[in-house]
């Protein structure tokens, strides 16, 4: 949701924005519903004006005027009546027009169609090489008893994942130290719960569009979250808080669920896409200062390059195109993160800017120093998703007997051990 004064005077910059984001928006239409509104608005503030002048004839008027007085007054009052559903009806498809423009994109945002056209910045880390036949990690768990796709797909379902012994350890370990880290970096933990109201969805931007990415509870108001991002967008949904309280910054850790509709085929063996996940997402509310939210998208983007340095993995970090941004996004980043038996770079992590584009839809306010209330700016990024980071974790750490090397920095949420997994034959 932009600033409808905005849209009006750059209609030509938010029509642009829709055709390069592929967003299905008809500028027109909105503008003239918007004309049309504003003329109704109108025509009510002259009937009650009108109205009001009229109730104060009444007391002074003969009786033989003041009957007619009163017949005004009730026919100009069945008149604003009468124009109440219109009103209404104009209001409600003008909302709905408001929560489909999207944000204006950074001038630095490559014009592409969909994720085919993102552009690689950089590499960091050489992709593993082997002088052995490497394992995939459907493989490397079936070879330690770490899994057991069969029995949990009879209990859940399709796309579900249970892990045992060692991998379980490790996917709670390698949260915990995605948590420490950010915690070191001045972000506060947020334990938060997935189910959430359908309204925080619409103000995070996930819904119109996203329906159905989502699980429903039948019978109940409440929806499972795919992000920790939705429950604490919401937050302080509403209030007016102090400028001296932002930046405000989380690293919210939740289970997350994902329908992943439209995926049939897609990644469907192993840990890649999964319906039920573990993630931490960080979080920032902050002043409306685009120079200050930028330092801080570099910033959320350095944490989670850490975390992958720290677990001593190869990644790359592209540019998401107009096509592959969304909506909402001012500025987007991917880091993927490279998977040996595919031979390529899968995403695992996503760093975005909205600018004030959730903070109006959701109504996140600070009053600021120059005594004005002011829209926050938001950003989002992934700290760490769990399992999918155990895919590139075991096949890039895997070694000739069947092992799991455990890098430094993780050696102390594991109890000292070096190796994962009992040695095998070679």
């Amino acid at each position: 949701m932009l600033d409808l004064k905005f849209i009006r005077e750059h209609s030509g910059e938010v029509r642009r924005a829709a055709e390069v984001k592929g967003v299905n928006l008809d500028v027109t239409e909105l503008l003239q519903l918007d004309r049309e509104l504003l003329e109704l608005k109108a025509r009510v503030e002259v009937m009650q004006a009108e109205r009001n002048q009229n109730a104060k004839l009444v007391p002074k008027a003969t009786p033989a005027e003041r009957a007619l007085l009163i017949q005004k007054g009730k026919d100009l009052g069945e008149s604003l009546k009468a124009l109440e559903p219109e009103l209404r009806a104009h209001e409600d498809a003008l909302k709905q027009l408001l929560l489909q423009v999207p944000q204006i994109p950074h001038p630095s945002v490559p014009i592409g169609r969909d994720d085919s056209e993102n552009v690689e910045l950089r590499r960091e880390g050489t992709p593993t090489e082997f002088g052995f036949a490497p394992k995939d990690h459907v493989a490397l768990l079936e070879l330690h008893g770490w899994a057991d796709p069969e029995r949990v797909a009879r209990v859940s379902g399709s796309r579900s994942y249970l892990l045992k012994g060692e991998a379980a350890r490790l996917e709670l370990a390698i949260i915990t130290f995605a948590l420490d880290v950010l915690a070191e970096r001045g972000f506060e933990m947020l334990s938060t719960t997935a189910l959430v109201r359908p309204e925080t969805f619409v103000a995070s931007g996930h819904f119109p569009g996203g329906e159905d990415q989502v699980y429903k509870i039948e019978g109940m108001d409440l929806m499972l979250a795919g992000t920790a991002e939705v429950p604490i967008n919401s937050l302080y949904a509403g209030e007016i808080l102090p400028e001296d309280v932002l930046p405000l910054r989380y690293a919210g850790y939740s289970s997350a669920f994902r329908s992943e509709a439209g995926s049939a085929g897609r990644d469907v063996r192993g840990l890649i896409r999964v319906h039920e996940f573990k993630k931490v997402e960080q979080y920032a509310l902050m002043q409306a200062d685009e120079a200050a939210a930028l330092d801080m998208f570099a910033a959320m983007l350095q944490n989670a390059e850490t975390l992958l340095q720290l677990l001593e993995l190869p990644y790359r970090v592209v540019q998401n195109c107009t096509g592959d941004m969304g909506a909402g996004k001012v500025l987007m980043y991917d880091i993927e993160t490279w998977v040996p038996s595919e031979g390529l770079y899968r995403e695992t992590h996503s760093c975005s800017y909205l600018g004030d584009w959730q903070a109006r839809r959701t109504g996140l306010r600070y009053k600021g120093s120059d005594g004005k209330v002011h829209f926050m700016h938001t950003l989002n990024n992934t700290g760490i998703a769990s399992p999918r980071i155990l895919v590139p974790f075991l096949e890039n750490h895997q070694m000739e007997n069947g092992q799991i090397r455990v890098p430094a920095a993780l050696r102390g949420y594991l109890g000292g051990r070096e190796v994962l997994g009992k040695a095998q034959p070679v």
